[in-house]
């Protein structure tokens, strides 16, 4: 796997002993991944094995709007699949209304991604994260602190889960409660949840029929023109959004994971590289100046469908992304955000700006959407079973 510069913010964090080999679907505990061609085996937590029981009953969850203090907000309010899971907002809403700084992220191919969140480097794990929306206050997303026993009750309640529960936490294992119904907890929900969303991989595109499957007419040659600008030391895309995952922050089973944090002059209050106070990125848990600005660089997977852009939504559309970084780094005319962001001290120095031909954005446009995976947002499997 590749390895890029200290500059841009390396954490290196070993992934030990998770997962593991995984025994053939059907054997106990059981599961068999059906991962595309060129994608390797997602890490999966020991304390958390996966069984198609425990993702199906994970992905009604993803889907109960009874998660949430309103009983109108569920998981998939914010991660819609034909937006690849995400909401399609600048800023995520949660359920009592309250707006978010940051906007959702896709969960497609989330099992691979091994910093969790914009900016935390310490959210390594799909179970940890859940607790976030579930339980979080600033901002309010899921807002379950202190109803979380009632909610369970009604879980418990619905004939629904009074199957799928047991079937994925079973007796035998110490997922019941002695009466049939199965525990029902809170540890139990979270890890149910975890593994839906790792089964949410996504490696069909177009780009991927042509790269891995042989299929030369999958893109156009506009696209193709395009895929050779994005992998060239002229545009250096790929730097931050290389590996099959198209991010330079990657976790997979038997390997190192990578996290890397990035400044793209988005911002520059003060000539100095200040970003705005409401978020200053991984800043805000290191304190460390060098640390302004820096975001965790999201895959481009299906970026055609998770308009608007950046952490905080603030560019629109994908010719707006190509002029930020043409430009390296945005210019802010006027108002509290005014600053030039190509003179950011902080901007990674790989955001040197390049210039495109009309011919040359319409290529990387063709094969920005090449990226999208119709078939796979598409697939019943990852859909409301409500």
């Amino acid at each position: 796997m590749r390895a890029l510069p200290g500059a841009l913010g390396l954490l290196l964090v070993g992934c030990g002993a998770a997962g593991g080999p995984k025994p053939a679907d059907g054997a106990a505990g059981g599961y068999a991944w059906d991962l595309p061609p060129g994608f390797p085996e997602p890490v999966v937590p020991d304390d958390n094995p996966m069984t198609r029981e425990k993702v199906e009953l994970g992905r009604h969850l993803f889907y109960d709007e009874r998660l949430s203090v309103t009983g109108d907000t569920a998981c998939a309010t914010c991660h819609e699949p034909a937006l690849a899971f995400t909401d399609g907002l600048a800023v995520a809403e949660g359920a009592t209304g309250q707006l978010h700084r940051r906007g959702a992220m896709s969960l497609v191919n989330v099992a691979y991604v091994s910093g969790l969140t914009w900016v935390n480097p310490l959210m390594r794990t799909l179970e940890k994260q859940a607790m976030v929306p579930l339980f979080g206050t600033e901002p309010v997303e899921m807002g379950l602190e202190g109803i979380e026993g009632a909610v369970l009750d009604a879980l418990a309640a619905d004939p629904v889960y009074q199957g799928l529960w047991p079937a994925a936490f079973p007796p035998e294992d110490g997922g019941d409660s002695g009466d049939g119904g199965g525990a029902f907890t809170l540890e139990q929900l979270v890890m149910a949840l975890a593994a839906f969303e790792r089964t949410l991989v996504s490696g069909e595109s177009p780009y991927d029929r042509y790269l891995n499957l042989g299929d030369t007419t999958a893109m156009s040659q506009e696209a193709r023109d395009g895929m050779a600008l994005f992998f060239s030391e002229r545009l250096e895309c790929y730097h931050c959004h290389g590996t099959f995952l198209l991010s330079d922050s990657v976790a997979v089973e038997g390997a190192f994971a990578e996290l890397y944090f990035h400044n793209t002059g988005l911002y520059n209050l003060d000539g100095q590289g200040a970003y705005p106070l409401r978020d200053q990125g991984l800043y805000e848990h290191t304190t460390l100046a060098a640390d302004m600005g820096r975001f965790r660089a999201p895959s481009l997977r299906n970026i055609a469908l998770t308009a608007p852009y950046m952490h905080d939504g603030s560019i629109a559309d994908l010719d707006g992304v190509l002029d930020h970084y043409a430009a390296g780094g945005r210019t802010v005319a006027e108002g509290p955000d005014a600053g030039v962001g190509a003179d950011s001290p902080l901007k990674s120095y790989l955001l040197r700006g390049f210039e495109l031909t009309d011919a040359e954005r319409a290529q990387m446009k063709a094969f920005l959407h090449s990226l999208t995976d119709e078939a796979a947002l598409q697939d019943p499997d990852w859909q409301d079973p409500w």
